[in-house]
């Protein structure tokens, strides 16, 4: 048996000379790899050997596409029929691996919509998000919940639609305040009917989509008509609308007349980071707007950012007709066919150069400007308060990743447990996590005992995950809510997983339980506290309050969705549809319980099998 021997893999630009031997001239993708098979960089190309061979020379590179290739040890290729098919392959890959050197969009959140449902005969508005599975029209994107809001808010004063639940528009007996402080025209009660409804619908819609002009007109005809017919109160209603619209109108900001449908997306960089602002022009209207942070590969051009950013976006998103930009980028024609072929109705993507267009991208490159350099401040200011942490508790640099572990529970019930996570990017909330109790041999309200169940699921699954520590989902620091108990617990688990080297500290409320007296425990070593005043304190007192807060929100929930559970949960067949029909029928689950097989059948809905099933279970159960 020969010895092994261990040679470092060779890296660079004969790496990549190699394997240009096997390459054509097909459209497709390619990977670099580095030594431990880690992506470092995806790209597209027309042409794959023609592409790949720019790497292959030694000099006339970035420095940051230098030291990518320098760290290449191997290759991989995707062959595509079309340069477009590579286009959206490399998207959907970038924000799959989240390779080192490529731009990468972060933060990227689903947007709120208005949703006019249809599914009754007096439809309802309300704010929607996430898939459109149901019956109805939808209007968006919003840029958050809160021009979401806004907007309704307005087409409540001006176009009297109800906002309430199906199931409490069936129940009413009489209007509700909406409708006294001028808000509904409360249909529930039959205060208008259905075909007058129909008209606030039409006119709700037509403001939605930009027609604010003819919705005055009618609301203006109608109110004369009313006038002349001396039928004042209704007049005085239209007048109250219409001052309502007009208002809505002067109140809105950039609404541009030339530009119907747009996201108007600039970019600015600067030290390195990067700034992308969106602003949504939708029917004429600015439905808000919204900033981003992508990751820039360690230092990508402007085109190569406003290219990867574009095609990341849209990637679970409907692009509108118009895409107005800050900066060109690379493969505009391409990009176009495929958000086009996406939509499927053209899609433009332009870089004014004057008008009310180029005026609309100032305006975004402005804020873009101004978001990044209130974020630098606000980075530098994390990154002090974290090497303050590292002083403070003897690590050996300022932490990356901490995370604040806390309980929350009523007399035990309902448990759960909550982590939050720090970094010097502020708060991950895309890296909360919450752990439903499972423990039922716990007694109720044993803090401790939660606690090791919480680290030892956590701690399990990143030895399972990254055994060897390569990601940077391992804490540096661990802060857990309680006193030298909590920590005793925490130390036993992570002992008995082996893990010895990750710094953990307890935060105990100190003296009197007050804010600003925290004492500090850690294993073996005596509690200590910080001055107050002190901005690291502070900063510890902020990471604690949003563990707390975390961890009571997934209680509440928790505990909301078991008061509303019912013995119709546990029956196999019925959903959530069918169970609100037979609530609905009968008025409770016990009513259900006790019904026969003919009037089990009589529920809208219910099949003769189904029926049987309900029965069957509610007195195999008695």
């Amino acid at each position: 048996m020969s010895d092994e021997i261990h040679t470092k893999k060779p890296t660079g630009h004969d790496v990549i000379q190699d394997f240009l031997k096997t390459l054509d001239g097909s459209p497709g993708v390619y990977r670099m790899l580095d030594g431990k098979g880690a992506v470092l960089y995806v790209g597209k190309a027309r042409n794959l050997r023609a592409r790949v061979s720019s790497y292959a020379r030694p000099t006339g590179h970035s420095p940051r596409i230098a030291r990518m290739i320098g760290e290449t040890a191997s290759m991989m290729v995707l062959t595509t029929r079309t340069e477009t098919e590579a286009l959206l392959l490399e998207q959907n890959l970038i924000k799959q691996l989240k390779p080192r050197y490529n731009v990468l969009l972060r933060d990227d959140k689903s947007f709120p919509n208005i949703l006019v449902s249809k599914a009754h005969r007096f439809p309802q508005i309300k704010k929607h998000r996430g898939a459109k599975r149901e019956a109805g029209d939808y209007f968006g994107p919003f840029a958050s919940a809160g021009a979401v809001n806004r907007t309704l808010n307005q087409l409540q004063k001006v176009f009297l639609l109800r906002n309430c639940s199906d199931a409490t528009f069936e129940s009413r007996t009489r209007p509700c305040l909406l409708y006294k402080i001028k808000r509904c025209s409360a249909p529930c009660v039959g205060y208008i009917d259905e075909a007058g409804y129909d008209a606030l619908v039409r006119d709700a819609e037509r403001f939605l989509r930009g027609r604010t002009t003819k919705v005055q007109e009618t609301l203006a005809e109608e109110m004369r008509a009313a006038s002349d017919a001396m039928e004042f109160e209704r007049a005085a209603a239209l007048r109250d609308r219409l001052k309502a619209l007009t208002f809505v109108q002067g109140a809105q900001a950039v609404n541009p007349a030339g530009v119907a449908e747009a996201d108007v997306i600039a970019l600015h960089l600067e030290g390195g980071q990067a700034c992308v602002q969106v602003f949504f022009i939708r029917a004429n209207q600015n439905w808000g707007n919204r900033d981003y942070y992508p990751r820039t590969g360690a230092g990508a051009e402007a085109s190569e950012v406003m290219q990867a950013f574009i095609g990341q976006f849209y990637d679970d998103k409907d692009p509108p007709r118009q895409l107005l930009l800050s900066d060109p980028i690379e493969d505009a024609d391409l990009m176009a066919e495929a958000l086009s072929a996406k939509l499927g109705r053209k899609v433009e993507i332009l870089v004014p150069q004057r008008g009310e267009k180029k005026e609309l991208v100032a305006g975004a490159l402005r804020n873009a400007r101004e978001s990044l350099a209130r974020k630098m401040s606000e980075t530098a200011t994390q990154a002090k308060l974290l090497r303050g942490v590292g002083e403070a508790f003897d690590l050996d640099g300022p932490p990356s990743r901490i995370e604040v572990y806390d309980n929350s529970h009523i007399q035990g019930t309902n448990a759960v447990g909550g982590m939050i996570v720090a970094g010097p990017e502020g708060f991950l909330k895309s890296q909360y996590r919450k752990f439903n109790i499972k423990d039922t041999e716990l007694t109720p309200g044993d803090d401790f005992g939660m606690m090791r169940e919480v680290l030892t699921r956590r701690f399990k699954r990143l030895l399972k995950e990254d055994p060897d520590r390569q990601s940077d989902a391992w804490p540096d620091l661990l802060l857990i809510d309680g006193g030298a108990g909590q920590v005793s617990a925490v130390h036993e688990v992570l002992s008995e997983l082996g893990v010895e080297d990750v710094p953990m500290v307890g935060v105990a409320k100190g003296v009197d339980r007050d804010a600003g007296k925290e004492e500090f425990h850690r294993h073996g070593a005596r509690p200590f506290a910080l001055r107050r005043g002190d901005p690291v304190l502070y900063f510890i007192q902020r990471m604690r309050d949003e563990a707390h807060r975390f961890a009571i929100g997934a209680h509440r929930a928790k505990r909301s969705k078991a008061v509303g559970a019912t013995p119709l949960d546990d029956v196999p067949g019925v959903g959530a549809t069918r169970k609100r029909a037979l609530l609905a029928h009968f008025g409770s689950a016990k009513a259900v319980s006790r019904a026969g097989l003919e009037d089990l059948k009589a529920v809208d809905g219910v099949s003769a099998a189904l029926a049987q099933t309900i029965y069957d279970f509610f007195h195999e159960k008695g």
